[in-house]
């Protein structure tokens, strides 16, 4: 195995990757920029086909294999998996993905789609791979490593092409590392013609990250990350989760966790954009579950003070949930969910519990509802 992923081989995987791939485009965030005080711009994989740039270096990969080749296996926490399946199917393979029992099921969902047969197994990717070698070896099928392969490389650093030719005063690159397959093929394309520029990598181990929940890269992609990485990064599940939230509001892009971690150094401080020339963060997936996405929604809304969650007490009598949702009305409150509470929270007798959830129009308008609430009589307790 090489430690070296040349230019001439990501060229080469361009042109194998050309049918199926789309060229992502290239966006500038001014909400980012200015808020950042440089030129931010944005690579959009997560508008690739299959939701990530996986797809690249899966077709890559593919494109390699022994002609007399029946199918594929792999192991993916989701988006590897999904883009292997999509590969597979485009050239007429049969694809097994070992994926952990607790991948998103929006990307299990997406495998299965494609044709591909999913099998469970343990509680990370690394587990999958051994299963998935085992499996290989024995239905006599071609193993697909998820990043630690110099085709796969090759593959993601077909984006690094792109970005020379699409920003033509790039100075700094922010990447989404897990296994590393991404950063070091994006580095060694953009290192190929660029020492000037800047990459940095950004990790986390958060479950919001899933993408790229790997404790250590591979074999391959270690010794090519500590070659041309300049800097690297981690963020934690807040910055990720105020950083989905920041792009689906500001440039409405739906943007994984692994996705956003770029995002989420820029807007923590982590790194600070290039004094001169465009900063590209790499959004390198958008396969979010819609329940981890409303659950995040819902957080950001209270943490920004425009959803308010409010415990009181109303006479067990008719009329008096009329009358307290009477004065909410009054104050302007845009009543979400309510609920009758009755038990284990210490109600006298002839009292019931509301539990209510209201959308509010910011803190200031928050506070006018308690006020509200307060000079009706009623108790406001406010629950996380």
């Amino acid at each position: 195995m090489s430690d070296t992923v040349s230019r001439d081989q990501i060229e080469a995987a361009r042109a194998v990757v050309a049918d199926v791939v789309r060229p992502t485009q290239v966006i500038e965030s001014r909400y980012l920029s200015r808020v950042t005080g440089g030129t931010i711009a944005l690579k959009t994989e997560n508008l690739q086909r299959t939701g990530s740039f996986k797809l690249r270096g899966a077709l890559n990969k593919i494109a390699q294999l022994d002609p007399e080749t029946r199918g594929v296996v792999t192991a993916s926490a989701g988006n590897h998996g999904q883009s292997l399946a999509y590969a597979a199917r485009a050239r007429g393979l049969s694809a097994t993905i070992f994926m952990p029992e607790r991948a998103a099921l929006a990307k299990i969902a997406a495998a299965r789609e494609s044709g591909a047969e999913i099998v469970l197994r343990g509680d990370s990717v690394a587990v999958c791979v051994e299963g998935a070698k085992a499996h290989a070896e024995a239905e006599g099928l071609a193993f697909v490593h998820p990043f630690d392969d110099p085709a796969v490389i090759a593959g993601q650093g077909t984006i690094g092409l792109e970005l020379l030719e699409e920003v033509p005063d790039l100075s700094k690159v922010l990447i989404p590392v897990g296994g590393g397959g991404l950063a070091a093929g994006v580095a060694a394309a953009i290192k190929s013609s660029r020492e000037d520029v800047e990459v940095v990598g950004i990790r986390s181990l958060c479950p919001l990250a899933d993408g790229i929940a790997v404790k250590q890269p591979g074999e391959i992609t270690g010794p090519l990350l500590d070659r041309l990485l300049d800097e690297t990064l981690w963020v934690d599940e807040d910055s990720i989760a105020d950083a989905i939230m920041l792009l689906l509001e500001r440039t409405k892009l739906v943007v994984e966790g692994a996705g956003a971690v770029g995002v989420a150094a820029l807007r923590r401080a982590a790194t600070a954009p290039a004094m001169s020339g465009t900063t590209v963060v790499i959004l390198s997936g958008g396969n979010i579950d819609t329940g981890v996405l409303a659950d995040i929604a819902r957080h950001h809304e209270t943490e920004r003070g425009r959803r308010l969650r409010v415990f009181t007490t109303i006479p067990d009598e008719p009329g008096s949930l009329a009358a307290l949702l009477t004065r909410l009305g009054e104050g302007g409150a845009n009543l979400i969910d309510i609920a009758h509470v009755r038990e284990a929270v210490g109600l006298s007798v002839g009292q019931t519990g509301v539990e209510l959830v209201m959308e509010t129009r910011g803190p200031d308008h928050t506070e006018r509802i308690l006020a509200t609430i307060s000079e009706g009589g009623y108790s406001a307790k406010v629950l996380d």
